[in-house]
């Protein structure tokens, strides 16, 4: 990473973190000190077992491993369903309705799964989303069993 990229997203981190603590919202400066942070001076969380109940007491157990593994990352702002005929109209400046109420806060998803909810910002034109509810894991697997 060159001098004036790490720069740039130092100025970026920077103004997310200034945006974040102005809204003080249930916690804010410590998300803020944390977005304040380069990426590469945060160290991983550490885990101490990831094993199940009937796993090896001596198996090893490296969070690490999995670090690097992307995943899509989604916000979902809402949806719709229409009819192609109605799809093929559109132009600029055309407004198709969300099943969503504006204010109401937005899915986030991983892999298409709900991890979490959160409310939009923008800073320096560039959306962002604040998480305001994290979906426990203990949610997910009942969220999952229905499926």
């Amino acid at each position: 990473m060159s001098a004036e990229e790490a720069n740039t997203q130092d100025d970026m981190a920077d103004a997310w973190a200034a945006a974040l603590a102005e809204s003080g919202a249930g916690g804010g400066n410590a998300v803020a000190s944390e977005v304040a942070a380069p990426a590469e001076q945060v160290a991983p969380a550490a885990f101490a077992n990831f094993s199940p109940a009937g796993a090896a007491a001596g198996a090893p157990n490296d969070i690490n491993m999995i670090l690097d593994i992307p995943v899509q990352l989604t916000v979902e702002l809402g949806r719709t369903r229409i009819p192609i005929k109605n799809i093929l109209q559109l132009a600029q400046g055309s407004v198709v309705e969300l099943d969503a109420l504006a204010g109401e806060p937005m899915d986030v998803l991983v892999n298409g799964f709900l991890i979490a909810q959160g409310e939009v910002v923008v800073v320096n034109d560039k959306f962002g989303i604040r998480l305001t509810d994290i979906v426990t894991p203990s949610e997910r697997m009942r969220r999952l069993s229905k499926l």
